[in-house]
């Protein structure tokens, strides 16, 4: 079976001249390939509305065959285009996302938005709230499977604390970083590091939902 992926540069494998800056999508396949092929059609900047418009979603959805799953994570691109709103442009365009994998037979599985690390005052603020409610109303109404990166990740960050959760993300001072030569602090796009954390958990939640163990128990039934 394949595992295919729809999202945003949180979820995208990032182009080499960016390196360690990557999407958790690039490293999901290692914890998944005994059981599914990951392929991951997101992409930077991609809204729920621009990934059907460039063609990535119906590029996806011709490969999309039965019992395939489709996880889809989208929201900080969303949040930018009023139009997008969390309970409008946003929750529609994810209905007609989910009613068409399960036209082709597929298994829509929505991921609210991973957190960005914004601290103030030594809390972390809350950047996402609105998208990640919807995605949770979604699958409570549609009767679908949820992974709730959006909490996962902001308990993460309060684990870590303030200064401990940098690893995570993409920072580099002047003249550490060759295609950023005058430092970068990003808390939005991750460090491999940060996106390696984030695939274990999202490939531990399918298991946990039963996935990985039944394409393994068919197999060893078939040997």
């Amino acid at each position: 079976m394949k595992i295919l992926l729809a999202g945003d540069s949180t979820v995208a494998a990032c182009p080499s001249y960016e390196y360690p800056m990557s999407g958790w999508g690039a490293h999901l396949a290692p914890e998944t390939y005994w059981w599914a092929a990951v392929h991951n059609y997101a992409k930077g900047g991609a809204t729920t509305e621009s990934f059907r418009e460039e063609g990535l979603w119906y590029q996806l959805l011709n490969q999309t065959v039965k019992d395939d799953l489709v996880l889809i994570q989208f929201g900080h691109n969303d949040q930018k285009r009023a139009h997008l709103a969390a309970h409008a442009g946003y929750a529609a365009n994810l209905r007609r996302m989910v009613a068409e994998v399960r036209a082709k037979g597929g298994v829509p599985v929505l991921c609210t938005s991973v957190e960005r690390r914004h601290w103030a005052g030594g809390t972390l603020e809350v950047t996402l709230g609105d998208y990640a409610d919807t995605v949770r109303g979604l699958g409570a109404e549609l009767g679908l499977d949820v992974i709730d990166l959006n909490q996962w990740t902001r308990s993460l960050y309060q684990e870590l604390g303030e200064e401990g959760s940098k690893e995570l993300f993409f920072h580099f001072a002047p003249g550490e970083h060759a295609h950023w030569a005058g430092g970068l602090e990003d808390n939005t796009h991750f460090h491999v590091k940060g996106a390696q954390r984030i695939a274990v958990f999202v490939a531990e939640q399918l298991e946990a939902f039963g996935y990985g163990l039944t394409v393994t128990l068919n197999a060893a039934a078939q040997a």
